[in-house]
């Protein structure tokens, strides 16, 4: 039997009930979630998000989900829940070099046109993965980048990988990854920028460090008013992450993020996603890409 079945005490069906989210602790949790973070969980999600939390209920010692309700909504109190709770309902599905389409349009379109304009070359090229999980999105990145840079003297960049999931953050910061994993990666970059355990019955791999020293990680909450992020981008991904706000917090998390990328830098979406119809300084350049506008302030 999996763990998230089981119940909290002995007392059989009894605790079982208990254990249960009932509605209206779904509805309080949902709407304190979107409220948080903008992730939209609606009534179909009702039994994710309680076999997602039942851990938390474990690990702070509660008997339901009504107690749990109350500990995080309780002003002031449940502060230092947040954090965990987010870490467990937010979903990290990443891969290296997870559609393809969109490094080959970089390595050939946008990266030519933004050195010819000066990004690399006359100034460090900015890049923002920003739902980056576990780390395959901004070190695909990283290896795309330094590939692009060995034909350029003096070519320089700089990725910054954001998320909200601290767990996630912390495997992205040690950028080890199982061989299965890295499947996707070309034999080439796998050879220049993956490490090979010395234990070979381990199965794992480490991003090298000269590749590393590219990149960087810190937590993001795309609520935020202000991103608190020192550099204008030239480069930002923001792949299958909108598809779990609502349409109205997808402009606003949008446009917060236009905000953050320089005048003729280039926007990724990911491929079920769309900006069509909103208030955008982005004109479309290809599937899935936009490009910011070079009217007004950059």
């Amino acid at each position: 039997m999996n763990d998230d079945t089981l119940a909290f005490t002995d007392n059989g069906i009894e605790a079982w009930a208990q254990a249960q989210m009932h509605v209206r602790d779904y509805q309080r949790l949902s709407r304190y979630i979107e409220d948080l973070c903008g992730i939209h969980l609606p009534p179909s999600r009702h039994t994710l998000l309680e076999a997602r939390l039942r851990r938390r209920l474990r690990a702070l010692g509660m008997n339901n989900f009504t107690q749990y309700c109350d500990h995080v909504l309780s002003s002031g109190v449940g502060l230092d829940e947040i954090i965990p709770m987010i870490d467990e309902i937010t979903t990290n599905k990443t891969d290296f070099f997870r559609e393809p389409f969109h490094f080959e349009y970089l390595t050939n379109q946008v990266l030519p046109e933004l050195a010819r304009e000066g990004a690399g070359t006359r100034r460090e090229l900015q890049a923002w993965s920003a739902a980056c999980s576990s780390g395959e999105e901004p070190y695909t990145l990283a290896m795309v980048l330094a590939d692009f840079s060995q034909s350029r003297v003096g070519y320089q960049y700089r990725i910054l990988g954001t998320d909200i999931c601290t767990e996630v953050l912390e495997q992205a910061r040690r950028g080890v990854y199982s061989e299965e994993s890295i499947e996707p990666v070309p034999f080439l970059q796998r050879e220049r920028y993956l490490l090979r355990s010395k234990d070979r019955t381990a199965k794992r791999v480490r991003v090298a460090p000269h590749l590393r020293a590219h990149v960087s990680f810190r937590r993001l909450n795309f609520l935020e008013r202000d991103y608190q992020i020192e550099h204008l981008m030239d480069v930002v991904f923001c792949r299958n992450v909108l598809i779990y706000f609502t349409r109205e917090i997808q402009e606003t998390v949008t446009q917060r993020m236009c905000r953050q990328l320089r005048a003729g830098g280039y926007f990724f979406l990911g491929h079920s996603e769309s900006l069509q119809g909103m208030n955008l300084p982005l004109r479309a350049v290809a599937p899935t890409v936009y490009r910011k506008n070079s009217q007004g302030v950059p």
